[in-house]
Order: structure tokens, then C-alpha cells, then sequence
């Protein structure tokens, strides 16, 4: 089961796309997983032969093998894959596939599961998600079976657990309301997982932050007169040159673009910047757009066009959830000025930009109203310092200074 970000705990398989005795290479869709994110095409990143599958519509903590592939012509395996677990694979432990992009999915290594680690209390690992939720339903998280990786309690131990558990008469006040779906996820499910996941980032993670305004006059006319010659189906968004600044900014300034892991940043091979896009329903997701700074407006345009609808009907891609290098978050036109981020661990930055407002602005010793775009930055204190930050903003600056060279 890849990670799908370090949100995510557990995840089911739907559908299988292969049968044992396909031929697989890396890149191809092989199945499709429920997660609260929604319904994720998950692609292989092995070549061979499918052997043996795990079964469909069972949780399954993140690191539990989901199939064996074996090289052509190898015997058949005579363990069945759901008693066989791997190590944790995920954002914290990437490796590189075919096309040179970082990828949360690794191979599988076969091995046991460990016992479950215990902390200097001897009570089980729960997972901060898993703890919260069984405190809400009046379940004792330290008594739960773990199920996850290491033998971690999940919010699947806890759904199991109440469901196990006998009905009180009268439901507290306070107790969790009963899951709706919307939009292919778990709104209440997703909620969790994001709390979670920025609790750790604001605990772990040393932020600090940088503002700036940009003067947006020259991007703006330059969008206008681009969107003037063109059908509406060829139109640019103003989004679309915010994305490009910045990952052109990025090769500028490569520091803020990689991952912190094992008490040292490691920089990424490409600019994949996970987008940020909020979903109905309520949730959010950063899947990525790979190789940003090489594409061209127009390329860009047609991928966050496409991104935005797959995001929002729960058919993305595992690949792109799983190797974001910085994520971008863009309020738009209906959003507040400015935005101050939580970085998504383990990455090591994320840029804001809030909607593009007329201010004041001093040119060539006038005062003059022009369009002004507020940008910030938080970044990972461990990783980079104010300098470098300061250098992505200028960089970012300087490119929507010149739009047509994007």
C-alpha cells in the first residue's frame, strides 16, 4: 500500500486493472485504492510478472503488499501476499523511478511483521488520528490492536473496535457524528488526516515566514493581451503564471526544493510542485505537476485544468501524491490577500499567493493604483534560512516581471 502523503494511514483496494500472469511495466495504472483522498489510480513501479494479489475492499495499513511481481519465468511464490508485509514505504523515503521523478513507492522486500513497539510507558503506539477518534467514541486508544506499520493503531483498529463495541443508550453530545461521503472521500475521515498531519508539521517542523507584494501590472497586461488573440478554450488563467514563477524560481534557488529526512535535506531531481485544490465537500490535496519548470504555459494550463477535475471527481494518480517537491497554494480571485501555509512534511516549503487587489504603488516617483499580489513563504527552518527565502521570493519577483519569458 503506497504512501500517499503523510496524511494517510490506511487505504483499500477497489479494483484490480491486472490479473496473476500480466505483464507490468513501470508507470502502468495497476489498480485502484480508496483513501480518504478518494479513489487513487495507483502505478507500478516494478517490471515483471503479476503473481498474486491481495484481496479487494479490505483496510490495509500503508506499507502492507498489495501484490508480488516477479521477474519472467521465475516460480510462483508459496506465500500468500495478504500474510506477507514490506517495509513502510513514503514521502520520508523516496527513490527515483525510470523518469527520474522522486517516488514514495518502492519495491517490495518481503519480511515479517515486528512485534508491536511499545514507548517507555509500555503502552502501544496509537497514531495521533487513531487517539483522537477512539477518545471520541469512548474507546481506550492505548487498548486497541494495531494493525499498522510495526503494529501502529489506526483509524481502521478504531472502526473495527466500535464496531465490535456494544451501543451506549444515549450518545454523548460531543460524540462523532456517523461518516458522509462526498465527492469520492471521507470528508470527516479527510478532516482527521489533515489535522493530523499539520499538528506534526507545526510540532516538528521549525517554521518561519516571508511576505512580499508584487507589482502584477506587467503579468496582468501581458494576460490580457494573450487571452485577446485566443479562443476561450486556449485562455490562460492568471494562476498559471503564479505556477510557472515559481518553479522557474526553483532552479534559482534548488535548497527549497526537496525533502528533510534523517536530519538532513535532501534535494529533489525535479521541480514537481503539488498544487493545492480544494475539494467539495470541504478537504484539500496537493497532487503534483511534474517537471513545472520545463512545461510551457499553455502545457501547464491544460494540466492543472485536467488536475482540478480528476482532484475533484477522487481520480488522481499515486504519482501524483506521492512526489510533490513544494506545494503552491493560490486563493484566487475570491480568496483574502495573503496566505501563511503549513509546510507537508517532509517537504521543506510552501508558497502562498493571495488574490490579485489594486493598491497604491510608487513608479518612477509617482503614485500610481496598480494590481498587487501578495507572496509568502514558509519554509523549514532546519533546511534553509531567511537568506535563501528571501532569494526565492526576489527570484518569483523577477519572473512575473516578465511574463513573456515563462
Amino acid at each position: 500500500m503506497p504512501s500517499l502523503g503523510a496524511d494517510m494511514e490506511t487505504g483499500k483496494v477497489v479494483q484490480w486493472l491486472v490479473k496473476p500472469g500480466d505483464r507490468v511495466k513501470p508507470g502502468d495504472v495497476v489498480a485502484v485504492v480508496e483513501t480518504h483522498k478518494g479513489a487513487i489510480d495507483v502505478e507500478i513501479f516494478l517490471d515483471g510478472v503479476i503473481d498474486q494479489l491481495a484481496a479487494l475492499d479490505q483496510d490495509m495499513p500503508v506499507g502492507a503488499v498489495l501484490a508480488q511481481v516477479l521477474p519472467q519465468g521465475a516460480p510462483q511464490a508459496p506465500a500468500p501476499v495478504d500474510r506477507l508485509v514490506t517495509q513502510r514505504p513514503g514521502p520520508t523515503s523516496p527513490t527515483a523511478d525510470a523518469g527520474g521523478r522522486d517516488a514514495a513507492v518502492a519495491p517490495p522486500a518481503f519480511a515479517a511483521p515486528p512485534p508491536p513497539p511499545v514507548g517507555p510507558t509500555g503502552r502501544a503506539r496509537v497514531s495521533p488520528a487513531a487517539r483522537q477518534r477512539a477518545r471520541a467514541l469512548g474507546l481506550n486508544p492505548d487498548a486497541l490492536p494495531g494493525s499498522g506499520v510495526g503494529g501502529m493503531a489506526t483509524l481502521a483498529d478504531v472502526a473495527q473496535a466500535a464496531a465490535k463495541a456494544p451501543s451506549a443508550p444515549d450518545q454523548a453530545p460531543g460524540a462523532a457524528a456517523p461518516h458522509t461521503r462526498a465527492s469520492g472521500f471521507d470528508a470527516v475521515q479527510m478532516r482527521q488526516a489533515i489535522a493530523a498531519a499539520m499538528s506534526r508539521s507545526k510540532r516538528e517542523i521549525p517554521h518561519y515566514y516571508l511576505s512580499d507584494n508584487i507589482d502584477f501590472m506587467a503579468a496582468s497586461d501581458w494576460l490580457e493581451a494573450w487571452n485577446r488573440e485566443r479562443p476561450p478554450e486556449q485562455r490562460l488563467l492568471g494562476a498559471v503564471l503564479l505556477l510557472k514563477a515559481t518553479a522557474r524560481a526553483l532552479r534559482e534557488v534548488p535548497q527549497l526544493n526537496g525533502f528533510y529526512e534523517n536530519g538532513a535535506f535532501r534535494a529533489a531531481t525535479g521541480i514537481h510542485v503539488g498544487w493545492a485544490i480544494a475539494l467539495r465537500g470541504g478537504g484539500l490535496v496537493a497532487p503534483a505537476i511534474h517537471d513545472a519548470d520545463r512545461a510551457s504555459l499553455t502545457e501547464l494550463m491544460a494540466a492543472l485544468s485536467d488536475l482540478v477535475q480528476r482532484a475533484r471527481s477522487g481520480r488522481l494518480r499515486s504519482s501524483e501524491l506521492t512526489d510533490p517537491t513544494i506545494t503552491v497554494t493560490s486563493l484566487g480571485e475570491r480568496g483574502a490577500q495573503s496566505v501563511l501555509g503549513v509546510i507537508y512534511p517532509p517537504q521543506v516549503a510552501i508558497v502562498g499567493f493571495g488574490r490579485v487587489v489594486p493598491c497604491p504603488w510608487v513608479v518612477d516617483g509617482q503614485v500610481q493604483v496598480r494590481p498587487v499580489v501578495n507572496v509568502t513563504l514558509a519554509a523549514d527552518h532546519r533546511a534553509s534560512d531567511g537568506h535563501l527565502g528571501g532569494r526565492l521570493l526576489a527570484a518569483i519577483e523577477r519572473a512575473l516581471q516578465s511574463p513573456q519569458d515563462l
